[in-house]
């Protein structure tokens, strides 16, 4: 198993600087990762950076609240692909799903995968705030919408990936569409158990430690 391939490298906080982003595209060149995760304001310098490298830029919208308009998602995710950005990783609007407002859920992402056209799409439930019924609705709704994955979290949320919220995504997508599991996975086993599981994806910012099996602290839960 080839994890590095897995590894979407990541890093979203809020005090990340031009440096820190270099630093982060440089790893992910040595380490052969499959991309950068990165906010949309750093989508161009992870581009050159990246340039003739085969580390894909995949760019965060309506990150991490979800709360957005839906003409804001796609103005950014448009601005993402114009910058460079190979995949955009989008928050639903939570909101509008516990309100019922499946259509407009729908609407929201659908939108969005209209504006990248054939361009990567990861549609982020934020798993930590839905119930396993929801997460499986969630789930189909977004696969109906056009989402290439579904993925689990942002990280900035109250709680992680897990087990049985990655379960019931795969059996909701029944292979439509790919699972990226992300938020609290930092170290070799815990990514391994998740790709044995049938997961394509993983998002964290503990990269380098998961392929090397050494130890990082992060200050957040991604």
């Amino acid at each position: 198993m080839q994890l590095n391939q897995f590894i979407d490298h990541t890093l979203l906080k809020a005090t990340a600087t031009v440096s820190d982003i270099k630093e982060l595209c440089d790893k992910a060149k040595k380490y052969s990762f499959k991309a950068v995760c990165i906010n949309s304001c750093y989508v161009s310098l992870a581009a050159t950076e990246l340039i003739n490298h085969q580390t894909l830029v995949a760019a965060v919208v309506g990150f991490p609240l979800g709360a957005m308009a839906t003409a804001s998602k796609v103005a950014e995710a448009k601005k993402c692909i114009e910058d460079g950005a190979d995949e955009i990783d989008m928050v639903i609007n939570i909101g509008f799903f516990k309100s019922g407002l499946n259509r407009r859920l729908e609407e929201d992402i659908s939108e969005v995968k209209k504006a990248i056209g054939d361009h990567t799409l990861k549609v982020i439930l934020e798993t930590c705030y839905l119930t396993d019924e929801e997460i499986t609705l969630a789930s189909t709704i977004a696969v109906k919408a056009g989402a290439d994955y579904v993925k689990t979290s942002t990280g900035f949320g109250t709680g992680n990936a897990t087990p049985n919220s990655v379960k019931l995504m795969k059996n909701a997508v029944d292979e439509k569409a790919k699972i990226k599991a992300s938020g609290g996975i930092r170290d070799k086993r815990t990514a391994a158990h998740y790709i044995n599981m049938g997961v394509h994806r993983i998002g964290t910012s503990s990269g380098v430690a998961i392929v090397t099996q050494t130890t990082k602290n992060n200050e957040h839960s991604y």
